[in-house]
């Protein structure tokens, strides 16, 4: 048993009256006894679900973040046209809606803008369709490679996906206490907002909660991450909608911008989002959008591709990022870029 982190432990779970939040030091180091496994289950699983119920602050996540930092993989810089973009999506996949999120980091790699993902498999408690699955049905497996392999390949090609049992594993060591409470913990918040990338970058945060995106406000600016987006994405992803407003943020040093944006105004609004009926239908669906047959993910590509190539700085506004978008889908350029990094990936593992 860690003395240390029950010390830590009665500090978030003393009750509504008594519970006080962890120092960013202490926080820090809770995260460390966590993920070197120095606190034993009973501890980690009593934190976790304490934490919960208090509900964690901005300097509790900074300070988990920052053992994220000193236990966790790191990409190094690399040379490009435009500060990458990291996407913070929520581990446990989507359930509802049809992912758009494969189909905009082609389009920005092989517009030259550095893209880094990351993520796990089959993850509770909510088991959706993780991004790790989708990239391996068009042919990409990011699994079993080393982190100095996804480096260069992150260097070839502009895109990097960081998988959690590859990379992480003590932070993968943390997932199966999910299931056991039966909720999603605190440290699953994290996942929105890690940046695990030592180079000029941009962080893109999805949320549900209105909550959870003041949360990323204080944990992002206490960490020194200057530039991030957040969005109001669907099932907590940075996926803008269709079906209503998309909420978003755009910070900067100078401040914040706020941004609502209706696909209407831009001819790609539809009456509900694109359902993900089957996981099957929609992969099949996604082959054949990128090999430009006209499919219904076509409307979500060009939604969220165009929002993100703006973003990127790779078009001057968001019309002609939907310009852009409409070209990379209408051409090969999104199957070369498959094939490029399907040939990086293959050099690494025949190595």
């Amino acid at each position: 048993m860690s003395h240390a982190f029950r010390d830590l432990l009665k500090k978030v779970g003393s009750g509504q009256h008594t519970s006080a939040v962890l120092t960013r030091q202490e926080a820090a180091q809770a995260g460390q006894l966590m993920l070197s496994g120095e606190a034993t289950p009973a501890q980690i699983g009593a934190f976790m679900i304490a934490h919960r119920i208090k509900r964690p602050q901005s300097v509790e996540l900074a300070g988990f973040l920052d053992a994220y930092a000193q236990l966790g993989p790191t990409l190094q810089p690399i040379t490009a046209d435009y500060p990458a973009l990291v996407f913070g999506l929520p581990y446990d996949g989507r359930s509802r809606t049809a992912p758009a999120q494969p189909l905009v980091s082609l389009m920005l790699a092989a517009a030259g803008c550095p893209v880094i993902l990351h993520g796990g498999n089959r993850m509770p408690t909510k088991y959706g369709l993780p991004l790790v699955d989708i990239w391996q049905a068009i042919g990409i497996d990011w699994t079993g490679l080393s982190l100095t392999a996804i480096q260069s390949i992150f260097e070839h090609t502009k895109l990097g996906y960081l998988h959690l049992p590859d990379h992480f594993p003590a932070a993968q060591s943390l997932v199966p206490y999910r299931e056991q409470i039966g909720k999603r913990p605190p440290q699953a918040t994290l996942e929105l907002m890690w940046c695990p990338y030592a180079g000029d970058c941009q962080v893109i945060v999805g949320y549900v909660h209105p909550p959870t995106e003041g949360l990323a406000q204080g944990t992002l600016s206490a960490i020194g991450v200057s530039h991030f987006t957040t969005v109001k994405g669907l099932e907590g992803s940075s996926d803008l909608p269709r079906a209503r407003a998309a909420i978003i943020g755009i910070h900067t040093p100078s401040g914040e911008e706020r941004l609502v944006l209706h696909a209407r105004d831009y001819d790609l609004g539809s009456p509900s989002e694109t359902p993900l009926e089957t996981e099957a239908q929609y992969l099949s669906t996604l082959q054949d959008t990128l090999n430009g047959k006209a499919t219904p993910l076509q409307a979500i590509a060009l939604w969220n591709g165009g929002f993100y190539l703006w973003r990127s700085g790779i078009t001057s506004s968001f019309t002609d990022g939907i310009a852009t978008a409409r070209e990379l889908l209408s051409s090969d350029r999104l199957i070369q870029q498959i094939r490029l990094i399907q040939q990086a990936i293959a050099q690494h593992r025949s190595a």
